[in-house]
């Protein structure tokens, strides 16, 4: 989806348009925010990653930007494969704009990973059309230059875009933390137990909170109130009997300006979720997020990101000894070396975009569509409404779901008459070819056919002019035979007339 686009939660409802993170949009509006210049126009491919698209991409555009979380995993295996097979065909300049690594917190590089292969098939195939990767940190830097890459030549670290959504500065507020203060708090369905309790043991004295979650299965049962989701870990909100949703206290947002608007006037943010706390960090409400996976790890490390890891966590007790351990400005002190790295990225990759002339430039051309549309907020949780307004959204999101259902089937049914129509179509393409591949070689055979009867012919004279020869030859040497005798003769009567003579 782009950012302009206006969809209300029963829009989002009906059909995934995040990509099943929410989290995604974030760094998708500082591309759109960046590269939206006067002169350009961007357009959103739905998340496809279809080879057979390459050639309508040939056709329409003079530009491919791909911007990737941790896609170096094992079960983005067959989207990474298709992205490869889909760059291979492109005829365009193709530029990823951040990519990394998903694994532990130490991950084990030298071991290699079963998608390792898949990983430099890829890499290769961008760096045939661009000049160089935007990577996310420093261990996938490393993790490339295993596989046999440079640094600083075939990608470099810029960490994640949507840091870099507003610009070259950060400017983080002042905490002052109450019992009255606004909590935003976010945690996903893999995060440790540790978190889980902290989280939960906070809001027993910050009730004011929100509990932001980012997949697309926690907005259904918000917005539905099921089906319940799967964790783990004990005491994770997996079904709308938990605190969160019974207190109506969850907010799920489908657009990034009233995501950004919303965590604007919380007084802090607090959990496990990168984007979860990146969103604070670049509209200046203070947070701090636990660390638990390389993935974070990295991006909080580049970025200075106000951080813990479960380890420090689990021996903290509450949130005012949480902020005696921590700078929860240190991100402010990196940004604009940052900005300028990455910035001086988009340059090496030739791309055009609004900071072109000036660095440090505040406004944007999509600044101006953004304000002059009017977005919804997020859907109140089914456990908040009243009986009448909670029978009406099962109502509709009773049929909302057999519509979904439907949805589903067409784009699985039209999927595949594109897949068969493709094959057709590239059947009727290989025909062709074929088929021009045997007249050009009937072709051949008959010019070597005719070449071959003129070489019978010329040879045939050969042979006729090698007979007449021979004959000649015959006759010269019978002549000269008779010749040769006649001679003799001639001599021998000529010896025997001397001879009388002499006698007589």
């Amino acid at each position: 989806m782009r950012p302009t686009n206006v969809y209300t939660p029963e829009d989002i409802y009906l059909k995934d348009r995040t990509g099943f993170n929410n989290g995604n949009l974030a760094y998708q509006y500082s591309i759109y925010r960046t590269l939206w210049t006067d002169d350009v126009e961007i357009h959103a491919d739905g998340l496809s990653s279809n080879p057979n698209l390459a050639e309508k991409i040939n056709e329409n555009y003079d530009l491919y930007i791909i911007p990737l979380a941790d896609a170096f995993r094992d079960d983005f295996r067959p989207v990474l494969r298709n992205y490869t097979e889909l760059i291979r065909r492109l005829k365009i300049p193709v530029v990823v704009t951040g990519v990394g690594l998903r694994a532990n917190y130490e991950p084990q590089l030298d071991g290699g990973f079963a998608f390792d292969e898949d990983v430099t098939n890829f890499v290769k195939a961008v760096l045939e059309k661009s000049s160089q990767i935007g990577v996310r940190g420093q261990i996938t830097a490393d993790y490339l230059k295993r596989l046999g890459f440079n640094e600083g030549v075939d990608y470099r670290v810029i960490g994640c875009p949507s840091l870099y959504t507003f610009g070259r500065d950060l400017k983080i507020r002042d905490v002052n933390l109450t019992e009255q203060s606004t909590m935003a708090i976010n945690a996903s369905p893999i995060s440790s137990e540790i978190v889980i309790q902290f989280l939960n043991n906070m809001i027993e004295t910050h009730k004011d909170y929100y509990f932001i979650p980012q997949h697309l299965d926690e907005f259904h049962l918000m917005f539905a109130g099921g089906p319940d989701i799967s964790s783990e870990v004990p005491g994770y909100p997996t079904s709308i009997k938990h605190k969160y949703y019974q207190e109506g206290r969850v907010k799920y947002f489908t657009s990034m300006p009233s995501w950004y608007d919303f965590v604007k006037n919380a007084d802090f943010s607090i959990g496990s979720r990168l984007h979860g706390n990146v969103v604070p960090t670049i509209v200046g409400t203070p947070n701090i997020s636990f660390v638990q996976d390389a993935r974070m790890r990295e991006l909080a490390s580049y970025h200075a990101l106000t951080h813990v890891t479960i380890d420090e966590l689990e021996n903290i007790s509450n949130v005012t000894e949480l902020l005696s351990k921590v700078d929860l400005k240190s991100a402010e002190k990196v940004q604009a070396r940052n900005f300028d790295n990455y910035i001086d990225f988009l340059d090496t990759n030739n791309l055009e975009h609004i900071y072109k002339e000036d660095r440090k430039r505040k406004s944007a051309p999509l600044d101006e569509l953004i304000q002059a549309i009017d977005f919804p907020s997020s859907a109140e949780p089914i456990t908040a409404l009243d009986s009448e307004a909670m029978l009406e959204r099962v109502h509709i999101s009773a049929n909302l779901l057999e519509e979904r259902q439907d949805f589903k089937l067409r784009y699985n049914v039209n999927r595949v008459n594109d897949q068969l129509n493709q094959l057709k179509k590239s059947f009727s393409v290989e025909r062709a070819e074929f088929k021009q591949k045997i007249a050009s070689q009937q072709e051949k055979n008959k010019q070597l056919e005719n070449t071959l009867t003129q070489t019978e012919q010329k040879l045939q004279v050969r042979i006729d002019e090698n007979q007449k020869l021979n004959t000649q030859i015959k006759y010269y040497k019978g002549t000269l035979n008779r010749k040769a005798v006649r001679i003799s003769l001639k001599i021998a009567d000529s010896l025997a007339n001397a001879k009388n003579k002499l006698t007589k």
